[in-house]
């Protein structure tokens, strides 16, 4: 896991993490938000990646696995999703881990966020080249 926590300021530390994460998705998430809230860019790169990202005790992938799972619960937050099913390849998760994150969402989220969730990883697969399924 990074250590990021030693560092002074928590933008530099968002902004590290935000790269480590999500690479180009994040930034162009951030720059979107410039015209109209560049408050909130601000916010986004301190509080969830300069505070919480970085903090010790859990990997970056742990991370993503319970950001994933919960998008998927939420249910009504697929871009975000989409996103973060992309980060959790960044760091580490594989295509099977997502499947079977999505699908244990069935038992607790519900069927119809389940297959959401699997819908949303096709298409972030087929984007990064990685097929469309489970397996290839």
């Amino acid at each position: 896991m990074m250590n990021l926590i030693n560092e002074t300021s928590r933008r530099a530390r968002g902004q590290a993490a935000l790269e480590a994460i999500d690479g180009e998705a994040g930034e162009k998430v951030v720059a979107a938000l410039k015209d109209i809230a560049p408050d909130f860019a601000t916010y986004l790169l301190e509080f969830p990646f300069g505070d919480i990202y970085t903090r010790p005790g859990l990997s970056l992938r742990d991370r993503e696995i319970a950001t994933i799972a919960a998008l998927c619960a939420l249910g009504h937050a697929t871009p975000q999703l989409k996103v973060h099913i992309a980060a959790g390849l960044n760091v580490g998760l594989t295509r099977d881990e997502i499947v079977e994150i999505l699908m244990q969402m069935s038992v607790y989220a519900g069927f119809p966020a389940a297959l959401n969730g699997l819908f949303a990883a096709k298409e972030v697969f087929g984007l990064h080249g990685e097929g469309n399924g489970a397996s290839d």
